[in-house]
């Protein structure tokens, strides 16, 4: 008797890393969880990560540690292969060049469930890179917006096989009603300073253009201050010796990585990207404006995607401080209009870029791999 319901999947999402943190393993984390709720049978395998256990174990999630330190590992491969008999898997969904290598090695020696491809950058494809996104193994490869999706293409993989599925924003966790007083407090600034908050500080994220639109943001805007977010140890104390040396040190702050990134966006005035390399979408853009606060990012790769100049954010040429600068100090001069973009981009992000409505292509996409193969 048919009752209607969909069949649930067996899908196996595969991560070559243990971090947690990142906007990539957040964003597989919370496509996992809702797989989960819809029904299907997830599991997560990544790099061995106490972290990812203890989550995944609490969401109801199998988690399977592999060693993915190198591509090419044969036991690593031997060991996705037991995985995918075991678990009777239907469709992997590789994340990152390490993930996708194995997947195809595995593929060879062992069964061969669809296979789903994640790209979220626009570095250019390497030669080899090229082979693996070209090879006739892919079923479908998921580009987080159309600008990768025009990249892959002329790099020569097949637009047919291209589906774009924007990264998704929990808009029930980030919403303009956060209290961000608490990290206000926790940095010692009053409704009178003004906070320019960058999260991720990756070399290719431009934070170093951001500390100098900063030095030409200061003597103009005398109370405002920057907070650099998810910074690791290293980077941390880098940031602040770079902030000191420009006579900014007492204007900056750097946080590691936090749990409460909601909290921190709306503490912000503004929330800023200057990435000039390898962005689809930028993650903390779209869920600044999911909490209701004005954006600034580089116009590169997706982001004019979600950004409308002027409507939802504010769009600047990349390794431009200058531009950065007179952009940020326009957007302080009128409150009114910052609340304007807030509100708009809110609404952009629940209409195209929702974490439901990735669930939602994400599904029909797996459902429709699985059932062209049976």
């Amino acid at each position: 008797m048919n009752t209607g319901a969909p069949t649930p999947l067996r899908i196996l999402q595969l991560y070559p890393k243990a971090d947690f943190f990142t906007g990539a393993a957040i964003q597989l984390r919370d496509l996992a969880v809702g797989l989960k709720r819809q029904g299907h049978d997830v599991t997560v395998a990544t790099s061995p990560s106490r972290l990812w256990a203890e989550r995944l174990a609490a969401a109801g999630i199998a988690h399977e540690p592999i060693p993915m330190q190198r591509a090419w590992d044969p036991r690593a491969v031997a060991q996705l292969v037991r995985i995918v008999r075991r678990r009777r898997i239907q469709l992997i969904h590789a994340h990152k060049g390490r993930a996708r290598t194995l997947a195809l090695l595995a593929g060879i020696v062992g069964p061969r469930p669809r296979l789903v491809l994640n790209r979220g950058v626009s570095f250019p494809l390497t030669r080899w890179n090229r082979i693996g996104y070209t090879s006739g193994r892919v079923d479908a490869i998921v580009a987080v917006c159309d600008a990768i999706k025009r990249d892959l293409a002329a790099s020569g993989v097949p637009p047919d096989k291209i589906a774009v599925i924007y990264s998704g924003t929990d808009v029930a966790r980030f919403h303009p009603a956060v209290d961000g007083s608490p990290i206000r407090a926790e940095l010692g600034l009053d409704a009178g300073h003004f906070l320019v908050t960058q999260v991720g500080v990756r070399s290719w994220r431009g934070w170093p253009d951001v500390l100098a639109a900063m030095v030409k943001i200061a003597p103009t805007l005398g109370r405002a201050r920057l907070l650099f977010a998810g910074a690791p140890p290293p980077r941390i104390a880098e940031v602040q010796d770079r902030a000191r040396a420009l006579g900014i040190g007492g204007r900056v702050f750097v946080l590691g990585h936090r749990d409460d990134v909601p909290e921190i966006l709306s503490a912000s005035d503004v929330v800023v990207d200057a990435s000039w390399a390898g962005l689809g979408l930028t993650g903390s853009l779209r869920e600044a404006l999911a909490c209701g606060r004005p954006v600034i990012g580089t116009n590169l790769a997706g982001m004019p995607e979600l950004i409308e100049d002027g409507r939802t954010g504010l769009l600047v040429p990349p390794r431009d401080p200058e531009a950065l600068a007179q952009a940020v100090l326009k957007l302080a001069a009128d409150p009114a209009w910052r609340q304007e973009i807030g509100r708009a981009g809110r609404a952009r992000v629940e209409a195209r870029f929702s974490l439901a409505a990735k669930l939602a292509a994400t599904d029909a996409l797996y459902r429709n791999l699985v059932r062209g193969a049976s």
